[in-house]
């Protein structure tokens, strides 16, 4: 993924249709999806929040072929999740060691110009899901983050399509010590990326259309 087209909107999963991977060895944290500043993000967390998003893709679309749609879409939603709640941490890390912060009132002014745009409330909430996996309950956190992320490059002279803006963000990488479990890829730190393992013991598992994401 390009940073460009990353940046566009910094902290949401790109939505591919992918298959899993399952793992066959002893995890060095077990339970965990990931640990990140030596927190752990358990697997039970990223399941709740990748079952959050079809729950939301099912109310959206019930019309049953439209949702099998939307789940071949989105067969690699567990691992963008994943890549999401790590790299939101990661953001966090490294504005608030430049002293950023965002209000309230920040993130509802945001709200309501891109409401604006989409033609009300339920037109964003709609774009924030089919575009980007996020659920409505998530919106006004992934906000934050947007703007988590703009005020982080204005506050160190750049914008988030430039190396400066990434520099930081490995740097945060780094002192966190992003730690994934090898069934979900490994944390490229230059590229504040998840990216997919290479061992040998990882093996693909294709999910039947429609079924649930389990690993």
């Amino acid at each position: 993924m390009h940073r460009r087209r990353r940046t566009a909107f910094l902290l949401t999963a790109a939505i591919a249709a992918a298959p899993l991977l399952t793992a066959c060895g002893s995890d060095a944290h077990p339970g965990a999806a990931a640990v990140v500043g030596g927190e752990r993000i358990t697997v039970s967390q990223l399941e709740n929040r990748v079952d959050e998003v079809r729950a939301a893709q099912r109310a959206a679309v019930p019309d049953e072929a439209q949702y099998q749609q939307a789940i071949a879409r989105t067969g690699s939603l567990t691992r963008d999740t994943l890549h999401g709640m790590v790299l939101d941490r990661v953001l966090e890390h490294a504005a608030r060691d430049a002293g950023v912060t965002v209000t309230d009132r920040e993130i509802q002014q945001m709200r309501s110009g891109l409401e604006e745009q989409a033609g009300g409330a339920e037109g964003l909430e709609a774009a924030w899901l089919q575009q980007y996996g996020i659920p409505p309950q998530r919106l006004e956190e992934n906000l934050r983050l947007q703007l988590q992320a703009q005020k982080l490059a204005q506050r160190i002279g750049t914008d988030t399509s430039r190396p400066e803006f990434w520099q930081a963000l490995s740097k945060a990488g780094k002192e966190l010590d992003v730690d994934l479990n090898p069934r979900y890829g490994d944390w490229d730190v230059q590229k504040s990326s998840r990216v997919d393992a290479k061992t040998p013991w990882v093996r693909e598992v294709t999910a039947a259309a429609g079924a649930p994401l389990t690993l």
